[in-house]
């Protein structure tokens, strides 16, 4: 087997799988992990030669190909931070508690102006906080609780309008508190010399009830809880006599935006909560018209929101049942935290007592099975080169899913209908950790089991039981789709005497050795060789037994040229052996039938 140089795919779209040049944000993480002191070795994944972290590096979760957050809590750093980190640009999100981490609370943090969340409690910092820090005017939620910070907080702080957390206690820090600070929403001053409390007629906690960290006495904890445990009990009355009376004035017929306690919970990932009205306004009502999409789980429509934003609304076919809303939440909660550039982005949802829906930005290129086979004259298809780019954008995509989510999610319904394309048709995942927002119950999907008939691994439609090698073999059909151009199933290829599943009519036609029979009609450049290796990837995908189709992580390097050709070699050996056995079994089959007519042909000579 050729190597990826060989093989043309050294090259694709913006990142180089075979390239000696690392990526920049890629290479800023590398060395901020060297000063964070990983002695344990908890992050393996890590290497500035392997391709961009948005691909599959742990810890990381991006927006359009950019890392946005970092969530490196509790991995027994003992370094410092290094100025590296302000080559990620669009870092939003940086959490580092419960390490033991020091030294001073470094100024150059200050330049990092998207940043919202910075999570540094539990470890071992000293020294005041920044000044400079005033100018994260992004900064909602500051968490310093537990170092060994001193001197005051500066008054830059409250230059920082939209703050709403700031927690600085069981710190060393003296001196008096800005009086703005008492204001937002979130504060802890506990366990300080500030100056709050009964000398200064100001709390030193709002409402919020922080736990004490661990490294504190346990009399100290009582104190603390104590301390805001009335004030807690008294909001939390409160907060459920309101939400009776509002159930009890707007009955069934609740289709505003319900703010608070619930939305708090589901704004992990930037999630809007939209009202029916608005989807009722973005689509004109749902309008027929704006369908572009129908299946299993309901119609897609596309949509245009107040701001102007192109949306694509997903109206999911929901029955209402105990607890449906507060499963509903924790679903999407868990697709909202799965950020990667190969699959698509929740924006945001709605429910009511009748409706679920989502709302996904709108992909103007629409999907990779409308770009193969339905296209409008003038529309433009897909050539080897773009394929090429689709058949690693999704292996990219499954594999995160499986191996970099927690719970890690399986996507049951792999094939180039969910596979959408973005501006410059970058593969974008779709429809992924949806099986259980829908009773299944009311799909309509072609078998009992969540799939599309010609997709579906052969286990799973045996059985019902899925597993990540389920979307495995999703995958491979969905290679064949790439290079053939063809449907997973089609009766019309039984007019020519050929096999309606593409999987067993590709598998004729490798027997036969007739690789031009297989490339789409429609592509008039490509190599060769790269449709062999996506065609062995393929095959490999397929195989029966889960056992031996390899992880998505594997079907990356293979696609790569590593490690193909052992494993093709074993593929070829053992097809030949089941060919053999089938063609044995088919001669004995005949010579059964032929003695049978034998033996009736004389039978019926004796009579007469």
């Amino acid at each position: 087997m050729q190597d990826v140089s060989t093989l043309g795919l050294s090259c694709y779209k913006i990142h180089c799988f075979a390239s000696n040049k690392p990526d920049v944000e890629g290479e800023a993480l590398v060395e901020f992990l060297t000063a964070l002191n990983d002695s344990n070795n908890r992050i393996k994944d890590w290497n500035s030669y392997f391709v961009s972290p948005c691909f599959s590096w742990s810890h990381v979760a991006c927006t359009n190909g950019n890392v946005v957050s970092l969530s490196l809590a509790s991995n027994g750093f003992s370094g410092t931070l290094s100025p590296s980190i302000t080559r990620l640009k669009f870092l939003v999100s940086l959490d580092l508690q419960d390490n033991n981490l020091s030294g001073a609370l470094p100024d150059f943090l200050s330049i990092m102006s998207r940043l919202q969340n910075l999570n540094l409690a539990h470890n071992s910092f000293s020294g005041s906080i920044p000044d400079s820090w005033g100018e994260l005017s992004n900064l909602k939620h500051l968490v310093m609780r537990a170092n060994n910070l001193s001197g005051s907080i500066p008054e830059s702080l409250v230059k920082i309008t939209g703050l709403k957390e700031v927690d600085v206690s069981w710190n060393n820090v003296t001196g008096r508190i800005p009086r703005e600070l008492f204001s937002i929403p979130i504060f802890n001053f506990t366990s300080t010399h500030l100056t709050c409390g009964n000398n200064f007629h100001q709390p030193c906690v709002s409402s919020s009830s922080i736990p004490a960290p661990n490294k504190r006495s346990k009399v100290q904890i009582v104190i603390a809880v104590v301390s805001v445990g009335a004030f807690s009990l008294f909001l939390v009355g409160a907060v459920f006599i309101c939400r009776w009376q509002r159930g009890h004035k707007l009955g069934n017929d609740i289709f505003v935006d319900v703010a608070g306690e619930d939305e708090r919970k589901i704004s992990f990932g930037q999630l809007k909560r939209f009202s029916l009205r608005e989807m009722q306004l973005a689509t004109d009502n749902f309008n027929e018209n704006n369908v572009i999409g129908q299946g299993g789980f309901g119609r897609v429509y596309k949509g245009i929101l107040t701001d102007n934003t192109r949306v694509a609304v997903k109206r999911l076919m929901y029955h209402h049942s105990p607890g449906g809303e507060a499963a509903f939440l924790r679903e999407i909660h868990l697709i909202s935290v799965a950020v990667h550039r190969n699959l698509l982005r929740l924006i945001g949802f709605c429910t009511t007592y009748t409706e679920r829906i989502l709302v996904y930005p709108f992909m103007q290129n629409l999907s990779v099975a409308y770009r193969l086979r339905d296209l409008k004259p003038g529309e433009k298809g897909l050539d080897w080169p773009t394929r090429k780019q689709i058949a690693f954008g999704a292996a990219h995509g499954l594999e995160y899913l499986h191996e970099h989510c927690n719970p890690r999610i399986i996507h049951r319904d792999v094939k180039a209908a969910n596979i959408l394309l973005d501006d410059e048709f970058e593969a974008v995942l779709g429809d992924f950790g949806l099986a259980k927002l829908v009773d299944a119950k009311l799909t309509h999907i072609t078998t009992r089991v969540r799939g599309t008939m010609g997709h579906i691994a052969p286990e799973y439609l045996s059985t019902g039981k899925s597993s990540e090698k389920t979307d495995v073999f999703g995958y491979g059909i969905t290679l064949l789709e790439l290079v053939t151009g063809q449907r997973a199933i089609d009766f019309s290829r039984l007019e020519e005497d050929e096999d309606v599943l593409l999987l067993d009519h590709i598998k004729k036609l490798l027997r036969e050795k007739r690789l031009e029979d297989i490339v789409d009609e429609n592509l008039n450049n490509f190599d060769p060789r790269e449709v062999e290796t996506v065609l062995q990837v393929a095959m490999l995908c397929t195989q029966g037994s889960p056992e031996d189709r390899p992880t998505m992580a594997q079907v990356v390097s293979m696609l790569q040229g590593v490690g193909l050709a052992e494993r093709w070699a074993e593929w070829e050996q053992l097809e030949e052996t089941r060919n053999q056995e089938f063609e044995l079994m088919s001669h004995k089959l005949i010579w059964t039938e032929d003695s049978t007519q034998d033996q009736e042909a004389i039978q019926l000579s004796q009579a007469r």
